[in-house]
């Protein structure tokens, strides 16, 4: 692939392929993911050692070194995700609606493949696995663009993943793999003749440049500004519980914990409640003026005064902002200003506050009294997922399966003109 000019064949391949995998019942698509499930049970060790290669790359302290690492842990999981994909029903071929009119003629909306996927993402090789199965369960091609710090680990899944289609006897040009280079994202991105869909999962400057070169329809996933809001009626000890968790859990993933805003009426209190989990991964927390001096006293090794860039920032590491607020209006109008509306929490007892947070917050996940660690396709029972979409048009929340595929409508009849 390296010195080609052009990623157009790779593109008509994919879209020439997609056209087999239509006629191809739910029975193969099934077969198909639980060959590549054991292909990467049997090959875990080769794909460790390739990861192992992209690691070596990446300095220790690199925030996206968490996402990037495939362990065996890992490994054995991801396989995992793609018998839990193959157990779930076909999306695609459902009749969603059905009739006859006056004259006679049968009509049907029928689920329907998109066709070929396209998806960019950065150092998270268990995406080209998440993908793969998702689009070929629904019945997609996929096209792939990783990023060039997994590319070792992204050679090697894909050519499992060919494996698997050869042996069902699938062209492998159903997944494509493209090459890292940059010069080929824009021709990816304007290539409507070819691809039928884009979705951007990564950073914000990632999705914010699919956004603004794309000419293919796309769907954005990845980023996340998540706020946790300790209302003054929580259960303080609880509430300690779930933004520890939230921020220290995995903090590289999109659902991590970024802002934590606290009432003015619990701080000095509820504050030095979070400082022994936090300081046990030395999470460095940047503060604003009244959580400053709270956390000061409590004399925690690790904190900094906040600015104005640290609200609305997505850490992706082991740091968080905390905001104090004058009550539940100044909570709301500060998780408004600067929430990416991925998944966002109240934790609190009075449970009509809990449910005008749950309705008055714009998110694809709203949580009453728990981690914002939840926020993932797998854990929803979806599978898997491409990631986690902030749009409200098509999908949002976890971009899985159900979301792979559109509608069209079957007529049939018996010689009807107009």
């Amino acid at each position: 692939m390296m010195g080609t000019q052009t990623i157009e064949p790779q593109l008509h391949a994919a879209r020439e392929a997609s056209f087999t995998l239509v006629s191809q019942g739910n029975e193969t698509r099934k077969a198909l993911l639980f060959s590549l499930e054991g292909l990467l049970k049997a090959h875990a060790s080769q794909i460790a050692e390739e990861n192992q290669k992209d690691l070596a790359r990446m300095a220790p302290d690199h925030p996206m070194r968490d996402r990037l690492t495939l362990d065996q842990a890992r490994i054995e999981a991801l396989a995992a995700s793609v018998g839990d994909v193959a157990r779930l029903p076909d999306p695609s071929g459902q009749v969603l609606m059905e009739g006859t009119l006056e004259n006679g003629l049968n009509i049907q909306k029928v689920s329907a493949p998109l066709g070929v996927v396209g998806v960019i993402y950065e150092a998270r090789p268990n995406v080209t696995i998440d993908v793969a199965a998702l689009c070929l369960r629904s019945g997609n091609a996929a096209v792939l663009r990783g990023g060039s710090d997994a590319d070792f680990t992204n050679r090697i899944l894909v050519s499992l993943i060919h494996k698997a289609l050869e042996e069902n006897k699938l062209p492998a040009d159903l997944v494509q793999l493209l090459p890292t280079d940059r010069v080929f994202v824009k021709e990816m991105l304007t290539a409507d003749r070819y691809l039928d869909i884009i979705i951007p999962r990564g950073s914000a400057g990632l999705i914010q440049f699919v956004r603004e070169h794309a000419t293919v329809p796309t769907i954005e996933t990845g980023a996340g500004v998540c706020h946790t809001y300790v209302h003054s009626s929580a259960d303080l000890d609880q509430a300690a519980a779930i933004a520890v968790n939230a921020k220290t859990s995995r903090p590289s993933v999109c659902n991590a914990l970024d802002t934590l805003v606290v009432d003015a009426a619990i701080a000095e209190t509820f504050l030095p409640k979070i400082l022994p989990g936090m300081a046990a991964y030395e999470v460095e927390i940047r503060a604003d003026e009244a959580a400053y001096s709270h956390i000061e006293k409590a004399g925690y090794a690790f904190l900094k005064k906040a600015t104005e860039d640290d609200f609305g920032q997505e850490f992706l590491s082991y740091k968080c902002s905390v905001k104090v607020v004058q009550g539940y209006q100044e909570a709301l109008t500060h998780i408004r200003r600067y929430s990416s509306r991925h998944s966002e929490a109240i934790v609190a007892e009075d449970e009509k506050i809990s449910e005008r947070f749950l309705q008055e917050i714009d998110a694809a996940a709203v949580y009453a009294n728990a981690s914002t660690r939840f926020t993932d396709g797998g854990v929803f029972g979806l599978g898997a997922e491409i990631g986690i979409s902030t749009q409200k048009l098509h999908a949002r929340g976890p971009f899985a399966l159900e979301k792979l595929v559109t509608e069209k409508w079957v007529l049939r009849g018996a010689g009807q003109i107009r």
